[in-house]
């Protein structure tokens, strides 16, 4: 009797603790299943090669459950779709969120990666050089490196650009994540140091004439 009430409030907080802990829980898997609803939308319009139908449901999942998983895989769905449809800067668009991510893991490298070629693509090579030169240390350094290298390349800077292709091909695992016959013809393909010059020359004058 003299520690009844203390033994009735015991029982009473763990009563509200269980009561709390299974509502979290369920509130968790009832998120999950809402993103992996839209995210199975998503990629049924996707195979169906329906664009217009898989924005919706992927346009809520970027709102509601940015941080999920399903969220950061529909980007990579939409972005391939939109640049099947000839929209490259919306594709830039819809991954940007995911390379800059710092919670999505390996997805956020791909997305990065993924970014990088669209900006190739519009001949945005400077802003590839800044959105991949810090990603050297990842499971995705040769092919980092590589896209690393093709930026240098547009940018005339054959020097930096065969020393992104020789890391890349030295940064390979044992199990390749990079054609390195591709690589080292894309070394091959660089002008020596006399075409070099040459080019920096009539770049020179070029601008002198302007």
């Amino acid at each position: 009797s003299e520690n009844g009430s203390y033994v009735m409030g015991g029982v009473i907080v763990g009563v509200l603790i269980i009561f709390g802990w299974n509502r979290w829980q369920t509130s968790i898997a009832d998120t999950e299943i809402a993103a992996s609803t839209l995210f199975e939308n998503v990629m049924e319009s996707s195979a169906r090669g329906n664009l217009d139908a898989a924005a919706g449901p992927a346009g809520e999942l970027f709102s509601d459950y940015s941080d999920s998983a399903y969220a950061a895989q529909a980007r990579l769905a939409m972005a391939r779709m939109y640049m099947d449809s000839g929209r490259d800067q919306d594709a830039a668009d819809v991954l940007r969120p995911l390379a800059e991510s710092a919670s999505a893991g390996e997805l956020s490298l791909v997305g990065r990666l993924r970014l990088a070629k669209i900006l190739l693509y519009q001949d945005k090579a400077q802003e590839v050089v800044e959105l991949v030169s810090g990603n050297m240390e990842t499971a995705f350094a040769s092919r980092f490196n590589e896209i690393l290298g093709d930026a240098y390349v547009a940018l005339g800077s054959y020097v930096e650009a065969e020393a992104a292709y020789i890391a890349a091909l030295n940064d390979n695992p044992s199990v390749p994540t990079v054609d390195t016959a591709l690589i080292q013809l894309k070394i091959n393909d660089l002008p020596v140091a006399e075409e070099v010059a040459a080019i920096q020359l009539e770049d020179s004058t070029a601008d002198e004439v302007a």
